[in-house]
């Protein structure tokens, strides 16, 4: 997770990080955003207790879709995802596009975690209203499930509206890429189970609370609720906490890069290799 922050922001730690993991048989790369980060903003940032982002207002922090497009080429099995894009400040025609042409140019490898932010005065800084993010990020999922589609497509929504249209290329995936929900509200977990392929949960400290919550609305939606991929980090990555959370239901497990640059970025992996993923 935050694989396109820090130090992989650069051409050479990002293509270390991104060979090695796929090297190492780690199965994705995760990316985070904002567009901008204001110079002095109230809100709060709600994954950890400072309520501030950790990598401060100035970190590079390019683009995900750009970033995933350039380690795409440069490895052939590991899977690229955002974790998460947030999707009520962008297009979902230029949204469907990105992610279509990411999936084509690497064989099928792209995922797509969306949230709806917390970044007020990011939203500010771009005009678009903070209020209607939870109904612009539905109106948003549907949209893009519909330009996946073959043929044509129309919308017709509150937030987002266009006549019949087509949008190409198409995902390799045959359902389109795949959609995985993310935050730390009971609303998060039930739009995953109304609306995702997957969720992720950003707060382990409330995992039991939200796939309880994920479960049950997906039952009440008539949705099967294992057939929804779920997604989290754990501090704790011992071998009996892994297993332990394979029982709960988690599908994958995100950590951060073992290591902050490229001299130490490999044996970080490699170690983790050997002492967790050859175990398992």
């Amino acid at each position: 997770m935050y694989a396109n922050t820090g130090a992989f922001a650069q051409a050479d730690d990002a293509a270390v990080l991104a060979r090695g993991a796929e090297d190492c048989g780690f199965e994705s790369l995760w990316t985070v955003e904002h567009v901008i980060i204001p110079e002095t903003y109230e809100s709060v940032y709600p994954y950890n207790r400072k309520g501030r982002l950790p990598e401060g207002i100035k970190a590079d922090l390019p683009d995900p879709v750009v970033w995933m497009t350039y380690v795409a080429a440069l490895t052939s099995r590991i899977r690229l995802s955002t974790g998460i894009l947030i999707l009520p400040q962008r297009h979902p025609l230029y949204v469907a596009k990105e992610f279509a042409s990411l999936d084509r140019l690497s064989g099928g490898r792209a995922m797509m975690g969306v949230g709806i932010g917390w970044l007020e005065e990011e939203f500010d800084a771009l005009g678009i209203d903070f209020r209607a993010r939870a109904g612009r990020t539905d109106e948003a999922i549907a949209g893009l499930r519909a330009l996946w589609q073959d043929g044509p497509s129309s919308f017709d929504g509150r937030h987002f509206r266009w006549q019949a249209v087509h949008s190409s290329p198409k995902p390799v995936q045959p359902t389109g890429v795949p959609i995985i929900v993310g935050g730390h509200s009971l609303a998060a977990a039930r739009r995953a189970a109304r609306l995702g392929d997957g969720f992720f949960p950003g707060r382990i400290d409330r995992l039991d609370e939200l796939l309880t919550e994920l479960r049950a609305e997906a039952q009440r939606v008539g949705r099967d609720p294992d057939s929804i991929e779920v997604t989290t980090g754990t501090p704790d990555l011992s071998l009996d906490n892994i297993k332990a959370m394979a029982d709960k239901g988690i599908s994958r497990l995100i950590l951060p890069p073992p290591g902050q640059d490229k001299t130490d970025i490999r044996a970080g992996l490699e170690r983790f290799a050997e002492n967790v993923i050859s175990r398992l």
